[in-house]
């Protein structure tokens, strides 16, 4: 895994342009005790997520739930807006939470907060339309890592009272899974301290019994290397674990997931992943 020459910043800054002039609408409450949008799940600010409910209402819907990218040091769920619409659009309550970064928290504090959303996702979805039994996980780099880490070792959910069973299938989109020893200044801020270091890298936790798993890369992409989604799934191949994995040609770390915003889903990410979670 590298992160020069397209840094965090520039990623966000892809994303924030990329973006800019959409209208994303407010997605309805289904009453006034139910807000959509800064619902808590833990007592810091940094702990609450948005919900974006399909335009024609939902009623026992399948719910993803979205973790997007930074290096675990950045990144805000209103800028990723277009992700929650992109899912609502087909018909997913989606759920887009934010967490704590580097450097207030350091490993594993990003991934317990996932699964303390998701905690939170699961016991009051049902109140929003969304069924609690048809959980999905997609991230986006940093983001994905998250989701591969709460798919693949128990202990995570396990910790946030979730059942295994409730995250049908993941999906991660240009994610490092296989990334030893730790380079870089961002990395070694958020693992450099942790004693087992094998124990930070889902390639690790690719063991059977574990969800059905799509994994998609850029070929072009020099921030987080094709290498570590192709360690990853052939790691769960092996294991006999259901992995889908998807190549778009020409397509940088970050357009994997500017890909889900309206304007740009000439690369069929949208589709490649909506499609894995329906099968």
């Amino acid at each position: 895994m590298t992160h020069p020459p397209l840094s965090r910043r520039a990623v966000s800054g892809l994303i924030v342009g990329a973006t800019a002039g959409l209208v994303l609408p407010a997605a309805p409450a289904l009453g006034r005790d139910l807000p959509t949008r800064d619902v808590p799940f833990g007592p810091d600010p940094r702990q609450r997520l948005d919900i974006y409910l399909p335009r024609g209402g939902a009623s026992r819907s399948p719910v993803v739930f979205f973790i997007y990218g930074g290096s675990w040091s950045s990144g805000a769920k209103s800028t990723y807006g277009f992700a929650g619409e992109a899912f609502a659009s087909r018909g997913y309550v989606t759920v887009v939470a934010d967490y704590r970064l580097v450097p207030e928290v350091r490993f594993p504090a990003f991934i317990d907060d996932g699964a303390r959303a998701l905690g939170h996702v699961q016991t009051h979805i049902a109140r929003y339309g969304g069924d609690p039994g048809r959980i999905f996980l997609a991230g986006h780099s940093a983001g994905a890592y998250n989701a591969m880490m709460l798919a693949l070792d128990p202990r995570y959910l396990a910790r946030a009272g979730v059942p295994r069973s409730a995250v049908q299938a993941a999906a991660g989109l240009s994610g490092p899974y296989d990334f030893l020893p730790f380079e870089g200044g961002v990395t070694q801020a958020a693992f450099g301290a942790v004693r087992n270091p094998a124990e930070t890298q889902p390639i690790t936790f690719a063991r059977r019994g574990a969800p059905r798993i799509f994994l998609g890369t850029g070929t072009a992409d020099t921030t987080v290397l094709p290498r570590n989604t192709e360690a990853l799934a052939a790691r769960l191949g092996a294991a006999g674990v259901p992995v889908t994995v998807r190549r778009y040609d020409g397509v940088g770390h970050a357009g994997t997931v500017l890909a889900l915003a309206p304007l740009m889903r000439w690369t069929p990410v949208l589709d490649d992943v909506t499609a894995f979670f329906g099968a």
